[in-house]
This record gives structure tokens, C-alpha cells and sequence, in this order.
């Protein structure tokens, strides 16, 4: 076809071409060259019109868009379960969609069906894409990988359209795996705001799944950070019917994951893969892995024969707080930061004990901080009231340092950020949680039933005003602690955890808290 067209467009030009050339070389009549240059012209756009109509027609592949629904070869081929640490329910549930696709006589001796679609949930960077590449590599079958947005189209028909292009041509594959990230995009909870085009590709997908196909292998894997956004349609069996959360890693499962991604990576044998998932809590594989490349990319600018423990904290603290940068304060804001960071670790050590407090900086860092406290919490399944109300107070103790320390009329705008978090936490505790008075209640879910919420701000400000009050308390009773610290970061701008601790429990007036 190609061949065809270029063939046309150039017969066209050189048609063109020529007459012009004629008729400007004939002697004849004004007359016949004027009927002359008529036909050229008829024909030149007569070889438009034609080269427009059959023009090549653009792939299969490309209709849907060159990334979608594009088989990912070499990414079957380079993945499998084996590259997959912890989640090992989602593995589970995923080996029986392996089998399946292997060999699914298996199944239908006993009459059964595997789910037409299964769905991902959970917080970014757990491993939902790689889960679902992985499904495909160990079936050995095409994997079709698209995001949600490459459906959202302005005009009405268009992510319809390529919604049945792609199962179309997945469905001449044979047995595969269509993987869909990110599909809240496209699969939103409909309201009386959804657009046509948007009704109309859900309804496309709906369609799909619908049963209408049956025993063809194709499954339907697609993942989200928001199930509850989800439309209930596609969450119906026979449809997303079975739903996998893939959680953030546990302390044992990130020691698995960072064995796995450490395997081809120089380490000297001072660096303790286990202290660095107990320091790590909350962290993402992907998290996890960036860490552990951060540390390569530190020993490699410092040709160091091995990546050491250094460079895994300098990465560590990288990650988390940002790269340090030269101070530029002058040396009274320099003594203000100090003692608002010396509030925080303080407050941190008396009220929550059990967290293990792993650096305290007045340097600036990422995120526009002016200073930093890097504290690990424990880790646990669920937070209580007390845990709550301590992590308030340990927000608070900045503002509360440098009230204690230079008076209300020298504040500072350095708080801005913990004064907004505490205000969230209050409100959360107080709408949601039942944690003010109300143990049975939650006022978020009261005012949608009922409509209005009465006296919420003034009871979000008590509790905050109270637990203000009592950390300034604290920070007042504890004032040779804080002066010490303060003083030590002053001179030192950076101090280890391990130094910090020591530091206070030597000048606390109350009895040393327990470490946990």
C-alpha cells in the first residue's frame, strides 16, 4: 500500500510538473494553453483528493497508540516471579492465574472459571506493575501494558474505540495479559458531572468484560492507589472479581526486597541489610530500591572500591529529608532553627519513647525545610488516641521551643508546615475518629448523612489548644535539655541519633524514658 501511494504522489508531481513546463514552451493561442493549464490543474487535484483517500492507514498498534497495547516481548522474557520479593498473597493468587494460563483443562475439570479481571490496590510503588509483568512472564503469553489516560480522549468514541481495538488484537493473541495502571483514570465513580466520553469508554470496558467472550485467555489485571474511587460496575463479579491488595512491606519483607535488589551491588561487610529494613519503616519496594541505588551512585562518585554503611545512611537520609545544603542563615536564625529542631527531638524522646530518633540537622534539606528531625516510628498495624495525641505534640514542640525561648512577639513562619499537619490529625481525630467525647460517633460520615457538622472548629481548636498548652509545659520543665541540645547543634549543625539521645537523657529533670 505504501509502495502504491508514494507511486501516486509522484506521478502526481511529475504531471504537474511537466504541463506546467509545456505550457510554458507552447507557441500556440492564449486559448490552448488556457485549457491547457485547466486539465493540469483538474488533475493535479485530482491526484490529491485520491493521495488524501488512500493514504496508508496507520497500524493496529498505532490506533490504539504506539504505547498501547504494544507487546512487551522483552519484558516477558526478563521477568518472572523469581524477580518479585515479598507480597507473597498477591503471588498466590497470581500462580493460580499462571496455571490457568498454562493449562486450563486443569480448571475445567472441576467447572471452574478464573476471574476476568483482577485488581491491584494499594500505595505507590508496592509492586502492582511488576506483579502484573511478571503473571505474563511466568505464563510465557503477550503482555499488553497501558495506562488509564491513554483511554481519556476530548472527543466522544475516541477511548471507545481504542478500548475494543486493544481487546480486539489481545484477543487475537490468544492467551495474555492486558494490564491497565493507573485505571481510576479511566474508571471513575460515575456522577451526574461525567462526561459522554467518558461514560462511553468505561461502558466500552464494561462491555469487554462482561462475560460476552468466554474461555478466550484473555485476563485483565489493572491496578490503582484508589479503589474506593472506583466505579461499582467494574468492581461486580464476572468483572474485577477478584481484588488483591498489595500493602506496603512488613520488616521481613523488606529485608527480602532489599536482598533481592542488593544481589548484583558491591557491599562491604560492615553493612547490615537487617538494621537497614528495621531504619526503613514505611518504605515502598520502590522506595527501597532507590535507596539502595542512591548508595551505588554515592560510592561511585567517590570511586570506593564497595558501598559502604556510610553511603546507605548518607543515601537513607537523602531519600528522605533531601540533600544537605550549606547554611546561609545568619547566626540569629541560625540559633532559632537550632532550638526549634532541639523542641521537636526533645518532645520526641519524652512523649514517644518507643520511636528511635535517627538524625536531628539545622541544615537546610529538600522540601524547603530550614532543618530536619529524622525519627523512625515503631511499627505497628494501627494508632491509638495516646499515639495520636503525642505525634501533636511532637509537631507542636518546634512552635513551643521558640516560644518558651525568644516569646510569642518572635515567632517564626518555620512551623507553618507542623501547625498544618497537627491541624489535620485534631480534625481527624474529632471527624472521623470518634476521639473527643463522642466515642461513637464519626462527624464526617454524620454530616453526609445529615448535612452540616456544628462546632467542629471550636472543638478541633480546643484539643489543639490543649495539647499546645501541654507541650510548652513540657519544653518549660525541660528547659536545660533543650538549651543543651540547641546549643550542640549550633556548633555541630548535624548530630546522629545515637548522640542526641545520649545528650538529653544526660540533662532531663524527669525520669530517663525507656528506649524501645
Amino acid at each position: 500500500m505504501k509502495r502504491w501511494y508514494a507511486a501516486l504522489i509522484a506521478a502526481t508531481l511529475a504531471a504537474a510538473l511537466g504541463g506546467m513546463l509545456l505550457s510554458f514552451t507552447m507557441e500556440s493561442a492564449p486559448q490552448a494553453r488556457a485549457e491547457l493549464s485547466h486539465v493540469l490543474v483538474l488533475a493535479s487535484l485530482t491526484g490529491f483528493v485520491a493521495a488524501v483517500a488512500l493514504r496508508p492507514a496507520r497500524g493496529k498498534a498505532e490506533a490504539v497508540g504506539a504505547a498501547r497495547g504494544a507487546v512487551k516481548d522483552e519484558a516477558r522474557a526478563a521477568c518472572d516471579f523469581s524477580h518479585v520479593a515479598a507480597n507473597a498473597h498477591a503471588l498466590q493468587s497470581l500462580s493460580e492465574l499462571r496455571d490457568y494460563l498454562i493449562d486450563p483443562s486443569k480448571y475445567a475439570r472441576y467447572g471452574a472459571r478464573m476471574p476476568k479481571g483482577v485488581l491491584l490496590y494499594g500505595p505507590p510503588g508496592t509492586g502492582k506493575t511488576l506483579l502484573a509483568r511478571a503473571l505474563a512472564g511466568e505464563a510465557k503469553v503477550p503482555f499488553f501494558a497501558l495506562s488509564g489516560s491513554d483511554f481519556v480522549e476530548k472527543y466522544v468514541g475516541v477511548g471507545a474505540g481504542r478500548v475494543r481495538e486493544l481487546f480486539k488484537k489481545a484477543r487475537k493473541a490468544g492467551k495474555c495479559v492486558i494490564f491497565i495502571d493507573e485505571i481510576d483514570a479511566l474508571g471513575k465513580r460515575r456522577d451526574d458531572n461525567a462526561s459522554d466520553e467518558r461514560d462511553q469508554t468505561l461502558n466500552a470496558l464494561l462491555s469487554e468484560m462482561s462475560g460476552f467472550y468466554t474461555g478466550d485467555g484473555v485476563i485483565v489485571v489493572a491496578a490503582t492507589n484508589r479503589i474506593d474511587a472506583l466505579d461499582p460496575a467494574l468492581l461486580r463479579p464476572g468483572r474485577f472479581d477478584r481484588q488483591i491488595e498489595v500493602a506496603l512491606p512488613g520488616r521481613a519483607e523488606r529485608l527480602s526486597i532489599l536482598k533481592l535488589h542488593s544481589e548484583n551491588k558491591p557491599l562491604a561487610d560492615d553493612v547490615s541489610l537487617e538494621a537497614l529494613a528495621a531504619q526503613t519503616v514505611s518504605f515502598s519496594g520502590a522506595s527501597l530500591e532507590t535507596l539502595l541505588n542512591e548508595a551505588a551512585l554515592i560510592a561511585a562518585a567517590r570511586n570506593g572500591a564497595q558501598i559502604e554503611k556510610s553511603d546507605l545512611q548518607t543515601a537513607f537520609y537523602k531519600t528522605v529529608a533531601g540533600a544537605d545544603r550549606p547554611i546561609t542563615a545568619t547566626n540569629r536564625e541560625k540559633r532559632i532553627i537550632a532550638v526549634h529542631e532541639a523542641g521537636h527531638a526533645l518532645a520526641s524522646r519524652i512523649l514517644a519513647p518507643e520511636n528511635k530518633l535517627t538524625r536531628v540537622s539545622i541544615l537546610p534539606a529538600g522540601h524547603g525545610a530550614a532543618g530536619y528531625n529524622l525519627c523512625v516510628p515503631e511499627e505497628r498495624v494501627m494508632l491509638g488516641k495516646r499515639h495520636i495525641e503525642a505525634q501533636i505534640c511532637v509537631l507542636l514542640a518546634g512552635r513551643a521551643a521558640e516560644q518558651a525561648v525568644f516569646g510569642e512577639e518572635e515567632l517564626t513562619a518555620g512551623a507553618s508546615s507542623d501547625i498544618a499537619r497537627a491541624t489535620e490529625l485534631a480534625a481527624s481525630m474529632i471527624l472521623e475518629l470518634g476521639m473527643d467525647g463522642e466515642p461513637a460517633v464519626s462527624l464526617k460520615a454524620l454530616s453526609r448523612a445529615c448535612g452540616g457538622i456544628t462546632g467542629a472548629q471550636e472543638r478541633c481548636r480546643a484539643v489543639l489548644d490543649g495539647l499546645y498548652r501541654k507541650t510548652l509545659h513540657l519544653i518549660e520543665d525541660e528547659r536545660e535539655a533543650l538549651t543543651a541540645l540547641s546549643d550542640a547543634l549550633v556548633e555541630a549543625e548535624s548530630m546522629e541519633g545515637e548522640a542526641v539521645t545520649a545528650l538529653l537523657d544526660g540533662h532531663l529533670s524527669s525520669e530517663r524514658p525507656e528506649s524501645a
